[in-house]
């Protein structure tokens, strides 16, 4: 018996999307390092953020707690922060240390300098 993604995601309490359709955004260096920035991916707003190590990452562009502009928010290798209440969620899995309902994540690469978004 196999386990899809989007199974497993839900038997481990995760909102990691499974395989979507790539999307380019923008370019990487629309995205200062350590910041994060908006995008409309298939008409689904998505954060994508350039940590100062050079990784990207992307989730919803909005806390699913109240809301706030995940754009905004602090981050570092770990974990980012909403920047209205700050409910912090963890990179990996998009769950939150503080109970929150998990962020949904995206997979996101960069390709010949442009930043592709899966969703």
């Amino acid at each position: 018996m196999s386990v899809t993604q989007r199974e497993a995601a839900g038997l481990f309490g995760t909102q990691a999307v499974p395989a979507g359709t790539p999307h380019v955004v923008g370019r990487v260096e629309d995205v200062p390092p350590g910041e994060g920035r908006a995008f409309v991916v298939d008409g689904v707003q998505v954060a994508v953020f350039r940590l100062r190590d050079g990784s990207l990452h992307a989730t919803q562009a909005a806390c699913p707690h109240a809301g706030g502009p995940l754009a905004d928010g602090q981050t570092d290798l770990t974990v980012l922060v909403c920047p209205l209440h700050l409910y912090t969620f963890r990179w990996t899995d998009g769950t939150s240390p503080g109970g929150a309902a998990p962020l949904r994540v995206y997979p996101v690469h960069e390709e010949s300098g442009q930043l592709v978004v899966t969703v």
